[in-house]
């Protein structure tokens, strides 16, 4: 699978989530601090992931900031993304399940290295859910995008 990733800063848990991503065997698209000659501010460099998965040069993204707010906030602009900060396991499987979540948001400072392996496992294991209520709400999420 591509892998849209953005960070504002290259940090350890940012290069981790590049070694993560590359054992799973995920192809890696890197973004703002991750990238040469990008502007590394959240804001640019989440909507540029976050970009890439919308517009189909990537099937999932991940973003990161300092708290991951900023990230998923700046995803979350980019109609047909539906970025989810998670801060554990549960939280990223309930997200891709439910939500149909496209783009993971973390925190670069509160992930430890054993939360981001957790957290990725759970978000490449889980698939969005086939139940017509939560298809339904994800469809409605949708039509929010356009007004």
């Amino acid at each position: 699978m591509r892998i849209s990733l953005a960070a504002d800063e290259r940090t350890g848990v940012a290069d981790a989530v590049i070694e993560g991503l590359r054992a799973r065997g995920h192809e890696v698209a890197l973004h703002g601090a991750l990238a040469e000659d990008e502007r590394a501010d959240w804001a640019w460099s989440c909507a540029a992931a976050a970009r890439d998965v919308a517009e189909g040069r990537a099937e999932q993204g991940v973003v990161c900031c300092w708290t991951g707010t900023g990230a998923s906030i700046a995803a979350n602009k980019v109609p047909g993304v539906r970025a989810a900060l998670c801060a554990d396991a549960p939280t990223a499987a309930g997200a891709r399940r439910w939500n149909d979540a496209n783009v993971l948001a973390l925190s670069l400072r509160a992930t430890s290295q054993a939360q981001l392996e957790e957290i990725l496992d759970a978000w490449f294991s889980a698939a969005p859910s086939d139940d017509p209520d939560d298809a339904a709400n994800v469809a409605h999420v949708g039509e929010l995008d356009n007004g």
